[in-house]
Parts: structure tokens; C-alpha cells; sequence
């Protein structure tokens, strides 16, 4: 859809509780009627593609839609995302030209992808502008020389990690993996997965089927970019911390048996580059015995890591997480390869970042505030894609501790993610679901040796799975909504009574028409943040430093939780009284990777833990209902915006 197409589906998502007339929607988006309903066929297409909505025309009084909240939510959030997935320019063409620009060791010119492409000049340059914002990111520069084209300057390292990360241009790990694998000829792609089979059954490997598939493209791109000259560099350090371990081993002894396939020889850098990311790997759970103990090593390091790490979140929650040893195992084997990868300069992809951050941001935001003491107190840099795979160990750890059902139907999950995520699936499923014992969280290569040893009733799969001869359902791994109405139809769910005796409502507690901002007119979010935190500072709730941590938090991991919505906060050593400022903006800013209007800045004490729980409940409600939104948005009387507040709960 066009900017224009997009406006009359936004208008039509935060009214669609009544007739609108097209006559009145031509108005507010300053065109023709006709332009208005040649218009409704784009955005038919797309809300038939991405939602279960219709577009209801009716003679003589107007035009609505007729959907449910679920979907209204989904197209709601997609509307506000940055990069304005919901306009179609082809995706997969900006994949390929930026796998081809990555790959190409001479210059390539617009014209070139203008031609092969079959589009003008105009539509390569708009590609080329999101490909060169992304690739700054990743440290690369795309340079266009007159007569000459455009090139990617940059280390082969920063390139290496560039293919690893092309998903991030199309929202699609799985489809860009594809395609990767499509340069390549079905018996090279089977030889490096024949290869990594061995490698993985010779020493108890246990990876996850997201790593074992990332590996496998490593590889392929390795050997790609060996026969085009493009060595990698590989520190003196790195060389010798790798050369001592068994990994290393590991690898140029797997690495020996492909080179007669691809006529290649592997150098060091080569051996080492690739031991890095099978050392740097995530592992599934698994029942090890003694013997496979040293597979990941229990330094002092690791070990206070995870004990600060889980009694800092178990006194921030009030839950003993300490007495949840499947947390503390989970913890440490993934905590070990974070290590790694921090040690050896790897970088971590987490395709599922922004889902997690807007289905737990409460649980999110106390894992990032724990990580920022972890790193000043160990001098370490974890980012923000670890700390969502942190989240979900604890988030699974809640679920177990609050599961105590009789277990009748045996099921299984195969699951091509970590154990933070088969953990969390695994305890939410037989939470709610009285009937399910899950016995077991696999990989799919793993189903069929499984299936003939144990006596399994149903398999829960998160990745498509060929026919199987007892009932089997595919759903997300995250089990939204969405999933849980698939799950009805599959089993028959547990009847939970969800009593929310919610007291005074804690946005309406901690603010005052004082702290409330209407219709602003800004550009940036950082001059946001500072105007609320100073707001703050100047009534006595906060120190002068919160709005210089509020930002530094922000840099850390960015604070949407969807639907517009951005929640900013610095620390709570520098508040003296929880307050929160709310601001509104005339016009959308960008903020991360989304578009935002409405901002509650958050001052809560640490000591607060129920109404802090209570606040992101109310903060997720708010997000869940998109025409709520608009109203707010619209407000320009402080009074009446928190009486609207107020009136919602």
C-alpha cells in the first residue's frame, strides 16, 4: 500500500465500530471519492493477506470493517512499524541486491539492477537507501562512484556478519536462508549438511536447529567467498585462545573432509573463523551424564553470573527463582555460549527480538535492568537479542513454578529454537492445558528416532513437519493469541479463571495533569525523553541525572512495546518519588524500529514490585487497543485525556 492507502486503513482500524463515508474519508485524505475507492482494492489485498477482516460496503450509509480485536491489533502494530513493511516494495529484490552487492567483487551500477530487474532507476535508489542504512549498522559503507557503481567498503568480518544478518531487511530468517542456499547446488548444500550430521553425532553436539541451519549457510558462504579471493582476518589472540581448544580440533578435522568436494583447501583463519561460531553456537537441552560435564566449562565467571543474575530477578519479582533448577541449568548452558560470543567478538541474531519485547516487556525490562549491573560489574556488553533469549528462561520459569496440573496425554514438542524457548512453551502449554504431559523438547531431525522409542500421543511442532501417523499441530513459539485459539481446536484448553481485582489504576496514581503533555511537536526522541525527564526533575520526583539515563537506556535497547506506544526510564537509584510523565505527538517519530505517538515516561521505585506488575498490565491493555489510542491521541484537554484513561479500565 501507498502513504495515502495507509492513512484510510488507519482511519478505518480506529473506527471501525461505525459506518464511515467515503465522501468523508476523501476529505480527510484531500483526494477524489474515486481515488478513495480504487483505493479500497489495495487495501482489501491487504488485509485479506494479513488478517481474517472484511471490508463491509454498505449503499446509502458508508463503508466499515468488519474485524476482530486480535486482527485490528496486528495491522494496528504493523501500520506503526519504521520501515513500513505494510508498502510493497518487493522484498526479496532488496534481499537479492544486497546479497549480490555483499558478494561482488567489482563495482555494480543502478543501471545493472534497473535492468535485471525490470523497474526504473528511482525504485533501485530507494532500495539502495534502505540497504545502505542497514549496512551502517554493520560498520559497511555503500559507496557510489560516478561511471564506476556502487561497491561495499568494509572488512570481510563485517561482510561474514552482513550475510548472517540479511533477514533483517525482510523480517524472514527462514526464506533468506533459502535463498542462500539456492546459489549453491543441491549436492554442495547436502555435502556441508551430511558433514555437519557427523560432526555433531561424533561429539555430542546437541545444537539448536536455528544454529545447525546458520552454520550450514556459514559454511556455504565461507566456501563462496574462499574461491572469489575474499580471505578472512583473524587476530593473533583469537588464533591462539582457539588453537588450544577442543573446538578447533573439531572443526579443521570436519573442514578436511569437504575440501576434496569444493577442490578447496581451508586455511587457519578459516578454521578458527568457523570454530569461533560452533564454540558461539546455542545448544539444545539435553540429560547429560558426568563425562559430558566439561562440554561447557564452569569458570568463576560463569558461575557469579548466573547466581547475580537470579538473585537480583528474584528479589526485583519476589519469586524464588533460585529454587528453579531448570532455570539454573538453562541459565548456565546459555550464559556459557553468550560468553563465547562476547569473548570471540560473534555477534547474536535473534529474529523473535520485538515480539518478545512486546508479549513480556515487564519481564524484558527487569532482565535488561539486571544486565546493565552485570556489565559494569564484569566489564561485559550484553546486548539486547541476549537478554530477550534471557527473558523467555524466566518467563518459563514463572509459568513452571505456577503450574501444578495432573498430567493425562503424552506430547512432545519439537521446537527449532533454544532452550529458553522450548522451556517457555514447554510450561505454557501444560499450564494450560490439563490434559497435555510434555515429555520431551527436540529437534525435528531428532522426531522420528523419538517417536519409536517413547509413547507419544500428539506432537507440538513449531516448524512444518511431513506427515506423521498420530495427531500433530504447528504453531508459533511464542503461543500468542492467535495460537492459543489454534490450540483450542487441537485439545481441549484448561478453563483458567482470570480475576484481575485491579486496584486504583497506577498510571492514574503516579501522574498529574502537570506531567501531562499534549500534541507535541518533536522530531527526535532523545529531545522527548530529556523535555519529560526534566518535568520530573523540576516537580522533585527525580534527580537531574535521570534523563541522561533514561537515554542511556534507551541506547541500550529501545523502549516500544508496540501500537505506537514507547515507555522510556532510567534507573531507579536516581528516583526519589515514582511519577509519570505522558506526552502525545501531533506527528509520528521514530523511535527504534518503530513509529510512535504516545509516551508515558516512567519513574517507579524498585521497592514497588506489585504496582510495577500492575503498570505494564495496564501499559499492555492500553497497547492491545488500538482506537483507545486515537482517542488519546486526539485529546488536547489534559483533564479530559485523563478522565479518558480513567473511563478505559
Amino acid at each position: 500500500m501507498n502513504a495515502r492507502q495507509q492513512e484510510i486503513l488507519h482511519i478505518l482500524l480506529t473506527q471501525s465500530d461505525q459506518h464511515l463515508l467515503v465522501q468523508d474519508i476523501a476529505e480527510r485524505v484531500d483526494c477524489s471519492e474515486k481515488t478513495i475507492r480504487n483505493d479500497f482494492k489495495a487495501i482489501e489485498e491487504y488485509i485479506k493477506e494479513h488478517s481474517n477482516a472484511d471490508l463491509i460496503r454498505k449503499p446509502g450509509l458508508g463503508v466499515y470493517l468488519d474485524i476482530e480485536e486480535l486482527d485490528k491489533t496486528t495491522l494496528f502494530n504493523q501500520l506503526h512499524l519504521a520501515n513500513n513493511p505494510v508498502i510493497h516494495e518487493s522484498k526479496e529484490r532488496v534481499l537479492q541486491i544486497a546479497y549480490q552487492l555483499l558478494m561482488s567483487v567489482k563495482p555494480v551500477t543502478v543501471q545493472d539492477f534497473a535492468l535485471q530487474y525490470f523497474v526504473n532507476k528511482a525504485v533501485i535508489k530507494k532500495d539502495l537507501d534502505k540497504i545502505e542504512e542497514w549496512l551502517k549498522v554493520l560498520n559497511l559503507t555503500l559507496v557510489s562512484k560516478q561511471r564506476v557503481g556502487l561497491t561495499i567498503i568494509g572488512t570481510e568480518k563485517n561482510k561474514r556478519t552482513a550475510f548472517s544478518r540479511l533477514y533483517q531487511l525482510t523480517d524472514n530468517l527462514t526464506a533468506d536462508n533459502q535463498f542462500i542456499k539456492e546459489q549453491f547446488s543441491s549436492h554442495e548444500v547436502e555435502a556441508v549438511k551430511i558433514g555437519m550430521k557427523e560432526l555433531q553425532n561424533q561429539h555430542s553436539l546437541y545444537f539448536t536447529d536455528e544454529t545447525f541451519e546458520s552454520l550450514i549457510i556459514h559454511i556455504l558462504l565461507m566456501i563462496k567467498r574462499m574461491k572469489l579471493k575474499q580471505p578472512i582476518s583473524i587476530s593473533e589472540k583469537e588464533r591462539y585462545l582457539l588453537q588450544g581448544k577442543k573446538e578447533y580440533g573439531w572443526t579443521s578435522e570436519f573442514l578436511k573432509k569437504l575440501e576434496p568436494v569444493f577442490a578447496l583447501h581451508f586455511p587457519e583463519e578459516e578454521i578458527t573463523y568457523l570454530a569461533l561460531h560452533i564454540l558461539g553456537g546455542n545448544i539444545r537441552y539435553q540429560q547429560r551424564n558426568e563425562r559430558d560435564n566439561d562440554f561447557y566449562e564452569n569458570s568463576p565467571l560463569l558461575s557469579m553470573l548466573v547466581h547475580l543474575l537470579v538473585n537480583r530477578m528474584t528479589e526485583l519479582h519476589m519469586i524464588e527463582f533460585t529454587k528453579d533448577q531448570t532455570l539454573l541449568s538453562g541459565l548456565k548452558i546459555h550464559l556459557y555460549t553468550t560468553l563465547n560470543r562476547l569473548n570471540y567478538g560473534l555477534t547474536v541474531s535473534n529474529p523473535m527480538l520485538n515480539d518478545i519485547k512486546k508479549m513480556y516487556p515487564y519481564m524484558f525490562d527487569m532482565v535488561i535492568h539486571v544486565l546493565e549491573e552485570i556489565n559494569q560489574t564484569f566489564a561485559l556488553s550484553i546486548p539486547e537479542e541476549e537478554a530477550a533469549y534471557v527473558t523467555l528462561h524466566f518467563q518459563a520459569s514463572i509459568e513452571r513454578l505456577r503450574s501444578n496440573r495432573e498430567k493425562v496425554k503424552n506430547a512432545v514438542i519439537v521446537c527449532h529454537m533454544g532452550i529458553g524457548m522450548s522451556q517457555l512453551l514447554k510450561t505454557k502449554i501444560e499450564r494450560k492445558l490439563s490434559s497435555i504431559h510434555i515429555t520431551g523438547c527436540i529437534a525435528k531431525a531428532d522426531l522420528k528416532d523419538y517417536l519409536s522409542k517413547y509413547d507419544v500421543d500428539l506432537v507440538i511442532s513449531t516448524i512444518d513437519l511431513p506427515e506423521l501417523k498420530i495427531p500433530y499441530l504447528v504453531i508459533s513459539p511464542l503461543l500468542d493469541a492467535t495460537e492459543e485459539k489454534k490450540l483450542n481446536h487441537f485439545i481441549k484448553q484448561v478453563e483458567e479463571p482470570v480475576h484481575h481485582e485491579l486496584k486504583e489504576s497506577v498510571l492514574l496514581k503516579y501522574t498529574t495533569p502537570f506531567l501531562v503533555f499534549l500534541q507535541q511537536d518533536t522530531e527526535h526522541r532523545y529531545e522527548l525523553i530529556e523535555m519529560l525527564a526534566n518535568s520530573l526533575y523540576e516537580k522533585g520526583y527525580v534527580e537531574k541525572e535521570y534523563a541522561h539515563s533514561a537515554i542511556n537506556r534507551e541506547i541500550m535497547s529501545s523502549t516500544t512495546i508496540g501500537a505506537g506506544i514507547a515507555i522510556p526510564h532510567g534507573t531507579p537509584k536516581l528516583i526519589k518519588q515514582s511519577a509519570i510523565a505522558i506526552a502525545t505527538l501531533k506527528k509520528p517519530i521514530k523511535w527504534g524500529s518503530e513509529k510512535v505517538t504516545l509516551v508515558f515516561m516512567l519513574a517507579i521505585k524498585n521497592d514497588e514490585h506489585v504496582e510495577t506488575r500492575q503498570l505494564f498490565g495496564e501499559l499492555s491493555f492500553i497497547s492491545e487497543h488500538p482506537a483507545f489510542i486515537q482517542s488519546l491521541i486526539k485529546e488536547k484537554d489534559k483533564m479530559n485525556f485523563l478522565s479518558c484513561l480513567h473511563d478505559k479500565r
